[in-house]
């Protein structure tokens, strides 16, 4: 199997959808001639012309309501904003319309999108553009929310995305773009709602989300040194949550590290975090659930003090001794 980019993956599966599907189109700022802030949809405009990869106007709003408006149509848009922290000046055509029309108009109608969206930090972009905010869509009911660590995941939930009949938001982690992995040749499918075990282990759950499954896997390596064995269990998708693998990781190790970017507070860690004390897992932890989220500052532009204000691998591995070490 070949190893190709996060990035690659990516633009292969928004591609090969296109291909097979008309009503498959793109819209969002530069993502033409540009090829987008990150340069995913570079080249696509060449072989899919204008009207299938949409420029449009500096305003996230009237790119999510013409997202909306072209799925009530039949059309399958997928939108890009350029960074997360920019849904907020779409949340109302994504929390009022697009998650809720299908409800309203009695299953009449269906909304199928895709929101495409760079999130998280890392790359010295500051604070209003280096933000986690999916767990403020994840408390939406009629959004799917989907978060892929790897290359592999990223095409295979982004084809089952594309496919999906609901609103999907789908956060692509900055730092992910450039890792590699082994991706298939040609489409495949990877279900919404299961989680993945990137990390066996016997030890420890390590539940993280995101870039935070790269961070889990390199401390996994250095524990492993000392003999302690973490699991790294990764979500993949935060609605639906995958709860049973989750909680039989747990119920095995009887130990929950939850590991994620966003600010601690109501962050996605106290779900995750919840459903391990309220599911059948609770009666076998040995140690208290533990969290590593992001603090609850903005996101500093420097780079020591942007490396602080969220989790990294030395925190990861200081926290796993710590529990192991508890009587």
């Amino acid at each position: 199997m070949r190893e190709i980019t996060y990035t690659e993956a990516v633009r292969e599966a928004l591609s090969e959808a296109m291909r097979e599907d008309e009503s498959v189109f793109i819209l969002g700022e530069d993502i033409g001639i540009y090829g987008g802030a990150f340069g995913v949809t570079r080249g696509m405009l060449e072989e899919f012309g204008p009207k299938r990869i949409r420029h449009t106007p500096i305003s996230e709003s009237a790119i999510a309501g013409a997202a909306v408006g072209a799925a009530i149509t039949g059309m399958r848009p997928v939108f890009e904003l350029q960074f997360s922290d920019f849904i907020t000046i779409a949340l109302d055509q994504i929390v009022n319309q697009a998650a809720k029309i299908h409800y309203m108009y009695g299953g009449n109608v269906s909304i199928p999108l895709v929101m495409r969206t760079p999130g998280g930090s890392g790359t010295g972009a500051a604070a209003q553009h280096s933000q986690s905010l999916e767990n403020w869509t994840a408390h939406i009911p009629g959004l799917i929310v989907i978060q892929p660590s790897t290359a592999y995941d990223a095409k295979g939930l982004l084809h089952s995305a594309i496919a999906n009949n609901n609103p999907v938001m789908f956060y692509e982690h900055k730092l992910c773009y450039r890792t590699k992995g082994d991706v298939p040749e040609g489409k495949y499918f990877i279900p919404i709602g299961v989680a993945d075990i990137k990390r066996p282990g016997k030890d420890i759950s390590v539940i993280a989300t995101s870039y935070m499954v790269h961070k889990a896997l390199e401390a996994a390596e250095i524990l492993a040194l000392e003999g302690i064995d973490i699991e790294v269990v990764d979500p993949r998708t935060l609605v639906p949550l995958d709860k049973k693998t989750i909680v039989d990781s747990v119920k095995k190790t009887g130990r929950a590290l939850v590991v994620t970017e966003a600010v601690k507070r109501s962050g996605f860690s106290s779900e995750l975090a919840a459903v391990i004390s309220e599911e059948e897992s609770f009666d076998y932890l040995d140690h208290p659930i533990v969290r590593l989220a992001g603090a609850e500052t903005p996101i500093p532009y420097e780079p020591t003090l942007e490396k602080l204000a969220v989790p990294q691998v030395d925190d990861i591995v200081t926290a796993c001794r710590k529990i192991m070490a508890a009587k």
